[in-house]
C-alpha cells in the first residue's frame, strides 16, 4: 500500500477507528476486541480494513490461528494510546470547569503500597474537596509506568529501578522486604534458623521478580538461598503472593511492615536473613506532558508537599 500524505490522514481519519485499534491490539484477537467493544466480529474486521486503507499500511498480519501486529501497527498503537488518553481526558477537563473542585483523580498504584503519607494525603484531599472523585487502579509496576506515560492515570505510585526520562519522579518511601512462610511450612516457628536453612524449599514470588526487573534485590536474595530457582507460584499483586505463602505453597518475600500484622496474628513466620534485608524504593510518577484538571493538581500538590516535608527516616518502613 502507498502511504497517503499527512494532511490527507488528518482529514480522513475517524478517531473511533483508533479506539478500536487500541482495543484490538490489547485484546490480541478480533473475537476478543469484538467482545470488549460490544460489536460483531465482522464490524471489527471491517473497521480494521478501513483503518489500513486510510493509512496505506497493513497493521495486523492475521489468518486462522495467527495474529501479529506489524511494525506499522505497533507504531500506530503507541501513538493511538497517547491520543486516546488525551481524548478521554476532555470530558474530565470540561466537567471540572466550575468554581468548586469536582474533578476526577485516577491513581495507578502497585498493590503493595502501604504508607501513612499516602493515606493522610487522601484524607486531606477529601477534606478540602469533598465532591472530587478518586479511582485507584491496582497494577504491576511496569503497567503503572505505562498508564502514566499514556496519560490514562493522573498519578502513578510504584517500584521503579530506572526512572523514565519522560516522567517526573519523587521518592515516596523506602521499605524493606523479608522472607516468610505459612503455618503449614516445615520451618514455621523454628528458632535459631540461619540463611542456609531455607535452601532447598519451594518459593512463591511476584511476577516482576526477575534479575532485569524492579525487584532485582529480592531475585538476588532468592538465588543465593535457592540456586535451583524453584519458584512454583507467582502473582502480580501482594495479596495473592501473601495468600500462597500463608497456604503453604512455599517461602516468599513481603514488605516487613506489611507482613507485621500477620506475623503477630500467627499467619506468617519470618525467616532469615534478619540483617541487611533487601531495600526497595517506592516512587510517585507524573507525566509533565499531561494537562491536569484542578482536582489532579490539588491532590498531587498535597501528596508532594507531605513527602517533601517528611524526613526520609520517617518514610522508611520495616528497617
Amino acid at each position: 500500500m502507498d502511504a497517503p500524505l499527512p494532511n490527507d490522514i488528518a482529514r480522513k481519519l475517524d478517531w473511533n477507528l483508533l479506539r478500536m485499534f487500541v482495543v484490538l491490539v490489547e485484546a490480541g484477537s478480533i473475537t476478543g476486541a469484538a467482545q470488549e467493544l460490544g460489536l460483531q466480529q465482522p464490524s471489527v474486521s471491517s473497521a480494521l480494513k478501513r483503518l489500513e486503507e486510510t493509512l496505506g499500511r497493513q497493521l495486523i498480519d492475521r489468518s486462522p490461528g495467527w495474529f501479529r501486529v506489524t511494525d506499522a501497527g505497533m507504531a500506530l498503537y503507541r501513538e493511538a494510546v497517547d491520543i486516546h488518553g488525551a481524548i478521554l481526558r476532555l470530558g474530565v477537563l470540561m466537567r471540572d470547569v466550575r468554581e468548586e473542585i469536582t474533578g476526577h483523580v485516577t491513581i495507578a498504584m502497585a498493590s503493595h503500597v502501604l504508607s501513612p503519607i499516602f493515606d493522610e494525603a487522601l484524607s486531606e484531599f477529601h477534606r478540602r474537596h469533598p465532591r472530587a472523585t478518586v479511582e485507584i487502579r491496582i497494577e504491576n509496576s511496569p503497567t503503572v509506568v505505562e498508564r502514566v506515560l499514556s496519560r490514562r492515570a493522573s498519578l502513578g505510585i510504584a517500584i521503579i529501578s530506572n526512572p523514565h526520562p519522560k516522567l517526573v519522579h519523587q521518592q515516596m518511601y523506602r521499605e524493606y522486604f523479608g522472607l516468610y512462610c505459612g503455618p503449614g511450612h516445615p520451618l514455621f516457628g523454628r528458632k535459631g534458623l540461619r540463611q542456609k536453612d531455607i535452601a532447598g524449599f519451594d518459593w512463591v514470588s511476584f511476577t516482576t521478580d526477575q534479575l532485569s526487573d524492579v525487584l532485582r534485590p529480592i531475585t538476588i536474595l532468592r538465588a543465593q538461598a535457592t540456586p535451583d530457582d524453584r519458584v512454583i507460584g507467582t502473582a502480580e499483586n501482594l495479596e495473592e503472593v501473601r495468600r500462597m505463602i500463608v497456604a503453604g505453597l512455599g517461602i516468599g518475600p513481603l514488605p516487613v511492615h506489611v507482613a507485621r500484622p500477620d506475623v503477630e496474628a500467627g499467619n506468617l513466620f519470618r525467616l532469615p536473613p534478619y540483617r541487611d534485608p533487601p531495600e526497595i524504593d517506592v516512587f510517585t510518577m507524573l507525566n509533565p506532558a499531561m494537562k491536569q484538571n484542578r482536582a489532579e493538581a490539588s491532590f498531587t500538590a498535597i501528596l508532594s508537599d507531605a513527602i517533601s516535608t517528611t524526613p526520609l527516616a520517617e518514610r522508611t518502613y520495616g528497617d
